[in-house]
């Protein structure tokens, strides 16, 4: 079985920075991309960052020059350097990974339980 476990959410004034970090346990055999998107009340959840291979990132425009993902593949996790945040990035986070349980497995999607950020003005 495989767990995504997220940290670091919080509540931070507007300007301010947040980090999150999401870890990958369980049965991996490999991971292929890693990421975090986001789901603010009332709509639809979005990507905000990912990795699909190796140090290749995409960002959501909204969120470019302000967050940065990035991982250690040693120990499975995917951070979310957010700085400079604003009051419409409040949400709740989710990690999102692709992972291979064995050798001839494809990957299967897995989700975190969510952490949320609130940014007051």
């Amino acid at each position: 079985q495989v767990r995504l476990v997220e940290s670091g959410g919080g509540l931070v004034q507007a300007g301010g920075s947040l980090s999150l970090s999401c870890a990958a346990s369980g049965s991996i055999f490999s991971i292929n991309a890693m990421g975090w998107y986001r789901q603010a009340p009332g709509k639809q959840r979005e990507l905000v960052a990912d990795m699909p291979t190796g140090s290749t990132t995409n960002y959501a425009d909204s969120v470019k020059g302000r967050f940065t993902i990035s991982r250690d593949n040693a120990k499975n996790t995917v951070y979310l350097q957010m700085n400079s945040l604003k009051p419409e990035d409040t949400a709740v986070y989710y990690c999102n990974a692709a992972i291979r349980a064995t050798a001839w497995s494809v990957p299967s999607n897995f989700w975190g339980q969510g952490t949320q950020v609130i940014v007051s003005s």
